[in-house]
């Protein structure tokens, strides 16, 4: 996409914001490689001492849309959560690995030893019935992925549930929203009843469950995504699903020339396995 008309003139893509994504689910290990809740307080930490401050992903996208200077956004960074079980909001005593705080509480203990706010997007399946399977076949099967904390972290002004589609399409589910049933493949969503029901119909019923706000966002599951959803439906039919931006795993920064419905995201783990690793990807060559 090209710079928005309103862009400030003679800014570029010198600036660009990384947006992290993390996984509340990986916990094998009460190790940084191991444990996206550990890594998460290290890289809060690390960031901030290398002088790099938190942005809302609603602030990355005025500035996207050119209403937000260059100089705002200079070594900002944007915090995400994907799949939103409760272990993005809730303290759980893991049956491996003891007592995890959550990635909400990492966010609110930082706040209270730096006093600096990180704002959070947690990417939520929006289907019970598909969470309750995931909780049983590839979680614990302890009844922890719930919606009930999702009113409250829209409610705490720090982390705002958005979308991360309707059944993930994960191939552990007896059933998926895909017309010929495949799972596995987000890339198969390809057709407007499919779209409509990953995409639109989850924002609908999230805005129900969490208490009246719209999910502004949607992270694609794996982030994969089809031509027909970033080239047709998204674009074309954004009065109906009220998306401003879609994400990706694609391991790079924001910049003023990405697509807004394919926006990359850096994911804990994958692009970077440290926090030393973490600045030294920021930073660059």
């Amino acid at each position: 996409m090209a710079v928005s008309p309103t862009a400030p003139t003679g800014e570029n893509d010198s600036v660009s914001v990384p947006v992290l994504a993390y996984h509340g689910n990986n916990i094998s290990d009460n190790r940084y490689a191991d444990n996206d809740h550990i890594a998460l307080g290290a890289d809060l930490r690390a960031l901030h001492q290398a002088g790099w401050r938190p942005a809302s992903l609603d602030l990355v996208l005025d500035w996207y849309e050119g209403r937000v200077h260059d100089a705002a956004m200079q070594r900002r960074y944007a915090v995400t959560f994907d799949d939103g079980s409760d272990f993005d909001f809730h303290d759980i005593d893991h049956p491996g690995c003891g007592p995890q705080r959550s990635l909400f509480h990492v966010l609110q203990d930082f706040a209270a030893e730096t006093g600096v706010v990180v704002p959070a997007h947690s990417f939520v399946i929006a289907c019970p019935a598909a969470r309750q399977q995931l909780d049983e076949r590839s979680l614990v099967g302890r009844g922890w992925w719930n919606d009930d904390w999702w009113p409250a972290a829209n409610a705490s002004g720090q982390l705002f549930i958005e979308s991360h589609g309707w059944d993930h399409l994960h191939p552990v589910l007896d059933t998926v929203a895909q017309c010929e049933g495949l799972a596995g493949d987000f890339r198969r969503v390809a057709s407007v009843a499919d779209a409509d029901q990953q995409l639109r119909v989850s924002a609908d019923l999230i805005q129900r469950l969490a208490g009246g706000r719209r999910p502004r966002f949607f992270a694609f599951p794996w982030g994969q995504y089809s031509e027909f959803l970033v080239s047709e439906y998204l674009p074309k039919r954004r009065t109906e699903h009220g998306y401003r931006a879609a994400f990706t795993t694609d391991a790079r920064a924001v910049t003023r020339s990405e697509d807004r419905w394919r926006l990359p995201r850096l994911v804990c783990g994958e692009a970077w396995g440290s926090s030393e690793a973490l600045l030294e990807r920021l930073v660059g060559p």
